[in-house]
């Protein structure tokens, strides 16, 4: 097991290096001019070129690329032109927030996921699974940002039962429960596709589980269905729905920028949005090198776990 992690570490290297290169390169391609952005539309081109000179954007770009490593291995991420603060506490600030909801997130999705997917599994072919199947279908092909407009109307502006922007009340107390209410919409927009892709592997892994050679032994000797389904089905199931709940934790982070948008949730992904708005390039460079490596990390978790709970993987 541990020469298997210390591959996987090592792979990571060239991962990672890739990944600073690719977030390099889209913070370049993306249109329009720091120097406008910090100096303003009014300025003198003397004033830009300076600027330009300052910032080191009149060098070539490998030269950028290879000053832009050097500032990552001394964890100088830069300085934010729309927060006027150095990136890494503003990525610090709202990284947060973000994995605040997107682990709210992910266990409502899995929790539900697991539930309903065991439970349509017992009976293939019922009504319960041909509906599971039309909610899978609705979520998967729902935008996020549609959700989160159809649950403010609904629960915000008609029903006026929840909050429907920020994550505190200016007006309230900022505790937990304040903090809970502000969470209950956007958490459900968010985890409503990962709890559709869960529900739908579990109910595929359980059915492949449950028609296994073991589990009509288990049944022939009279064992109970309960004790089946949780003692025996369940565990080798999950193995592989613990891969796809890996992954939708990295698309929750990654993705909750349209979520925290759409609710003013003060995360990483609201922040990105602002930053992309005013081509604030090195909170931009920032966040995408952070969620992206969190990606990554998560993935390498995602194998590491799997391999220890799955005894065919090869190891070597």
């Amino acid at each position: 097991m541990l020469n298997f992690v210390i591959n996987r570490v090592l792979q990571l290297i060239p991962v990672i290096i890739g990944v600073t290169l690719a977030t390099f390169l889209l913070a370049q391609i993306i249109p329009g001019d720091p120097a406008d952005v910090l100096l303003g539309s009014g300025a003198s081109e003397e004033a830009r070129q300076q600027l330009r000179l300052a910032l080191g954007l009149d060098r070539p770009i490998w030269i950028q690329y290879a000053q832009y490593l050097g500032n990552l291995l001394q964890g100088n991420l830069g300085q934010s032109f729309t927060f006027a603060q150095p990136v890494s506490e503003v990525i610090a600030e709202r990284l947060v927030n973000t994995a605040i909801l997107s682990f709210a997130a992910i266990i409502l999705a899995t929790a539900v996921g697991i539930l309903a997917g065991t439970w349509v599994a017992l009976k293939p072919g019922a009504v319960r699974d041909q509906s599971l199947s039309v909610v899978v279908l609705f979520f998967n092909s729902m935008p996020s940002f549609w959700l989160g407009l159809v649950l403010i109307i609904i629960f915000g502006l008609d029903l006026q039962l929840l909050p429907v922007g920020g994550m505190s009340d200016p007006t309230g107390d900022g505790g937990v429960l304040d903090i809970a209410a502000h969470m209950v919409l956007p958490t459900i927009t968010l985890a409503a596709w990962s709890l559709a892709v869960i529900a739908r592997m579990t109910r595929a892994s359980m059915l492949d589980v449950l028609n296994s050679d073991f589990i009509r032994t288990a049944r022939s000797r009279g064992v109970g269905e309960t004790r089946i389904v949780l003692r025996h089905a369940l565990p080798n199931a999950l193995p592989a729905v613990i891969t796809v709940i890996g992954l939708q934790m990295g698309f929750l982070l990654s993705g909750a920028v349209l979520t925290e948008t759409v609710f003013s949730w003060p995360g990483l992904g609201l922040a990105m949005y602002q930053a992309i708005s005013t081509r604030d390039i090195p909170l931009i460079q920032g966040g995408i090198l952070v969620l992206a490596i969190s990606f990554v990390l998560i993935n390498f978790l995602v194998d590491v776990l799997y391999a220890y709970f799955n005894p065919k993987i090869d190891l070597s």
